[in-house]
């Protein structure tokens, strides 16, 4: 029992899962095959018996067929490659070694090609084999090198959080560079217009329905004004503003630094909190759209930050990627509303008084967001302001003739509808 105490223990810190891998791709399409290239940690393949000597060294002379095993259950099994929409068969498994973390031949492509070709390292070094990398050369028979290639890597499952850079060299040499977590579904190498469309419509969708915040926005937005007509101004408002600033920032005109993303998160929360509030005093039709298409500019960046990180899968199309997420996001409002509003309607109508429904709903938001606003300034807290410098300083005039130009289009706007309103009375 003693024995059994010291030895499991040991074993099972071998085959912990990691908390943190890197992997690296390559994939080159050329005449009448296709290569893969991929470099991860030997450590994140749990299952193979990796033969060893002494205290934990890699058995450099027996260890080739431990590895082209490893390099077949993890990564083989794990990756498919289409060329159109057809899967291409089983791959050839042309190289795997054993590769030092110092090692930088992953830079580009040639070099790493170079290196799976090139010569070994020596049998007698001594390597912790949990320490060591595994690069692999996988060939693919295609029909042409300037087909539709897509790819579709299940690797999340390597380690806690998986992070993969994946570098694709189409024939006219330009290279596309990819980087995201865990499994990110199929990915086309060269998307047309409309595969590319449909992939945005889907990610704006499920970024709106996943963002707890923005529900919680939409329903403050709502509660008092469930009739069509004020719900169509209303939404309309938010929705030009968010559609600004999203696009905006897709295109750059949005601050980098570190503090900007926290920045924004916190006044979503001072947004909600605002909402909630505005409930329970008293709210009306002109001052909510103005507010709403207010809040709506700060929604905005928090929704090109989800966009950020798919922005990469948009090939040549980035128009189209960026109206088709807003249209996700939009089509995600318009089921939340159509769910919301009837919701809404029967509690504040059967259930409870108007009055005391909107009070008593309001406030229960109201709390979540006090604590996630004074949770987020701490966030913020963290990150140092930026300089008062002659960039900062255009920057933020910047900011401010397109606050000076949005401010007076909202005027107009309102101008227009109060007229509109008198003479509907008249």
């Amino acid at each position: 029992m003693a024995l059994l105490a010291c030895v499991l223990p040991c074993a099972v810190r071998a085959h912990d899962v990691p908390n943190d891998v890197k992997v690296q791709m390559f994939v080159k399409p050329s005449g009448d095959r296709l290569q893969l290239l991929v470099r991860v940690p030997l450590s994140a393949m749990r299952e193979v018996d990796v033969p060893q000597r002494g205290p934990g060294y890699l058995d450099l002379a027996r260890a080739d067929a431990a590895l082209r095993n490893a390099a077949t259950l993890w990564i083989a099994d794990n990756v498919e490659i289409y060329e159109g929409e057809a899967r291409l068969d089983y791959p050839k498994l042309a190289a795997a070694r054993i590769t030092l973390p110092s090692d930088k031949s992953f830079g580009s492509y040639e070099e790493a090609l170079a290196h799976l070709k090139g010569p070994r390292l020596p049998e007698g070094m001594d390597l912790f084999w949990n320490q060591q990398l595994l690069d692999v050369l996988f060939e693919f028979p295609i029909q042409s090198e300037r087909s539709r290639f897509s790819i579709h890597p299940r690797l999340a499952r390597m380690g806690l959080k998986v992070t993969t850079t994946l570098r694709y060299l189409p024939p006219d040499g330009e290279i596309r560079a990819y980087e995201y977590h865990g499994d990110p579904g199929l990915v086309r190498l060269d998307p047309r217009w409309h595969q590319a469309a449909l992939r945005f419509v889907e990610s704006g969708f499920r970024h709106i329905l996943d963002g707890i915040d923005h529900l919680l926005f939409i329903l403050c937005l709502v509660i008092p004004f469930r009739r069509l007509a004020p719900l169509a101004v209303i939404v309309t408002a938010f929705t030009v503003a968010h559609s600004i600033t999203l696009i905006s920032a897709a295109f750059g005109f949005a601050p980098s630094a570190l503090w900007f993303p926290p920045l924004i998160e916190m006044l979503i929360a001072i947004s909600i909190l605002y909402m909630a509030l505005e409930n329970v005093l008293g709210s009306n039709l002109q001052r909510r759209w103005i507010i709403a298409f207010a809040f709506g500019l700060v929604h905005g960046f928090a929704f090109s930050f989800a966009l950020k990180e798919t922005l990469q899968f948009a090939g040549s199309h980035l128009v189209t990627s960026l109206l088709a997420f807003n249209l996700g996001v939009e089509l995600g409002q318009l089921l939340v509303l159509i769910l919301l509003v009837p919701l809404l309607d029967f509690l504040l109508r059967r259930v409870v008084s108007e009055r005391v429904g909107t009070i008593i709903l309001s406030a229960f938001v109201a709390h979540t967001a006090w604590h996630w606003t004074t949770e987020r300034y701490d966030v913020l807290k963290k990150f140092s302001l930026p300089p008062l410098d002659a960039a900062a300083l255009a920057g933020i005039l910047r900011w401010l003739m397109a606050a000076l130009v949005l401010t007076g289009l909202v005027w107009l706007a309102a101008a227009t509808l109060r007229r509109r309103g008198r003479r509907d009375e008249g």
